[in-house]
């Protein structure tokens, strides 16, 4: 069960990547949080910056953190 469990980042990593492009190839954009904002990515590659994000913040295992 644990090697089983160990596998789940990269699947979902998989499966995020493969819905990104089918996103894309049915001609619908797609938002994506990248270094320094949020931005919108269209079927034809632009990329439009919506808004600027703030630093990620650190966070240890088991924490809980308050989002406000």
């Amino acid at each position: 069960m644990d090697f089983l469990e160990s596998q789940i980042p990269a699947i979902s990593g998989a499966a995020f990547g493969v819905a990104y492009v089918q996103a894309l190839a049915s001609g619908q954009r797609v938002l994506v949080s990248a270094n320094d904002g949020i931005y919108e990515i269209a079927p034809d590659g632009t990329r439009t910056r919506l808004k600027p994000a703030s630093a990620p913040v650190p966070v240890q295992q088991w924490t809980q953190v308050r989002i406000p």
